[in-house]
């Protein structure tokens, strides 16, 4: 190949991707959408430039006018969150997560966690971020029914152990955590409380899942990427006030994690477009975040009277974007392969009892994008007809291949965002 065909050939990649995710059902539960306003930010000439450090503390001059971009971010994810710390350096909620763990912990130190196959996310596990640290992982008791933290059992593990950290926060996020208890019991013993949100960080924000900061949780990190549509990175905040020199203290310790502990630089025009988005969800977060869990809700009722299990069932299958399916002994994989090939994009999954995470029983599916693209109940029960057809009834996956074509031809906007009108521009119209 001649440098143009290679060049070309990339190219053309991306233009299926396009194609292929605007013609498609995308329910991962980790992914969403840009709004044309952020997307904007990813092609400024922040891209390619570096700011080691905080505003006005640089390493690099040139920074003034990112300086104004962060600062503008952070006053935007402090009123978002109702609180008085935020950090919007973290380029991925792992790393946030990983500044923390250098913050609070240090190696060999006693931390409780869930385990991955309860739902945790690996940063949390023994081959993540919380084994390089080299932490002493203890597993939070489970309740497979209520598919969350057995709390009672938890308060009297953390009393016993007298962990240095708690880490709560799911990849499976059903329902709430037990936090106020946890975090009661956590404090008594001197241990810190962290929630890592990066899933439900919008349904939080929206005011339409539990509130972990003022339920006890010293720090909470999370992802700008998935129910709150940003663009991929992290980010870390806290309510501690920082009035007190332990409050400093602590405080200062969380920035040190971030930088220099877990980054240099730290992507410029994401850090731009996370302030579009935390902006966006100041005006229509509370809408979404409301609008995703009835879809949620209705997706899993309607597949569970199509005869699939879906856990949660007896506390209405979910409180947050995501349900839990369960496919059958080692089948997940098989099952989001089938339904790929219909147009519909999940991923297999864990669930409670498996051991080989390459071969789960289940499949975990999220309204978050479906929602902002403009889909509603209907449209889930709809969805929920043709997981049936594909997976029950086995019919050609190509037939339905080409009814989801047809179904994504009326959803090719992106919803609860700046929409017609600003600087003259429809920013509402999805482009390539």
């Amino acid at each position: 190949m001649k440098w143009y065909d290679e060049v070309e050939y990339i190219r053309e990649q991306a233009m299926k991707n396009n194609e292929y995710f605007g013609s498609s059902l995308p329910m991962i539960a980790s992914e969403n959408v840009l709004s044309p306003l952020c997307k904007e930010m990813l092609l400024t000439d922040f891209h390619g430039r570096y700011a080691e450090g905080t505003p006005g503390n640089r390493y690099y001059e040139g920074c003034r006018f990112f300086d104004r971009v962060e600062e503008k971010a952070m006053e935007l994810a402090k009123k978002l969150f109702r609180c008085r710390y935020a950090d919007v350096r973290p380029t991925a909620g792992t790393t946030a997560n990983m500044a923390v763990l250098k913050a609070l912990i240090k190696p060999g130190e006693p931390a409780v966690v869930l385990d991955t196959a309860n739902g945790a996310h690996i940063s949390f596990g023994k081959w993540g971020a919380a084994g390089l640290r080299g932490i002493d992982l203890i597993s939070f008791p489970f309740d497979d029914d209520q598919m969350n933290i057995d709390v009672d059992k938890a308060v009297k593990l953390i009393r016993e152990v007298k962990p240095k950290l708690t880490l709560c926060g799911r990849s499976v996020f059903l329902f709430p955590s037990p936090l106020e208890e946890i975090s009661e019991a956590a404090h008594d013993v001197g241990a810190y409380v962290v929630y890592d949100a990066a899933h439900v960080l919008g349904l939080i924000a929206g005011k339409r899942f539990q509130d972990p900061l003022r339920e006890g949780a010293d720090v909470m990190t999370g992802s700008t990427h998935k129910t709150l549509p940003g663009p991929q990175g992290g980010i870390l905040l806290s309510d501690h006030t920082g009035n007190t020199d332990e409050d400093k203290r602590f405080l200062r310790r969380l920035g040190f994690g971030v930088f220099p502990g877990v980054t240099s630089s730290y992507h410029l025009h994401h850090v731009a477009a996370k302030a579009i988005a935390f902006a966006e969800h100041l005006e229509f977060g509370e809408e979404y975040a409301e609008q995703t869990i009835k879809n949620a809700k209705k997706l899993g009722q309607s597949l569970f009277e199509r005869g699939f299990k879906v856990f949660g069932e007896k506390l209405g299958f979910t409180e947050s974007h995501q349900i839990l399916v369960e496919i059958g002994k080692g089948k997940g994989k098989e099952a989001s392969k089938k339904l790929e090939e219909a147009g519909i994009i999940t991923n297999m999954n864990m669930i409670p009892g498996d051991e080989d995470p390459l071969n789960p029983s289940g499949l975990r599916l999220g309204t978050q994008e479906l929602t902002r693209i403009g889909m509603k109940e209907n449209e889930m029960d709809y969805i929920a007809e043709l997981f049936e057809r594909v997976l029950q009834k086995k019919e050609k996956t190509s037939k339905i291949r080409e009814i989801v074509n047809d179904m994504r031809k009326d959803f090719q906007e992106i919803h609860y965002c700046f929409k017609k009108g600003y600087r003259g521009y429809d920013y509402h119209k999805i482009t390539n």
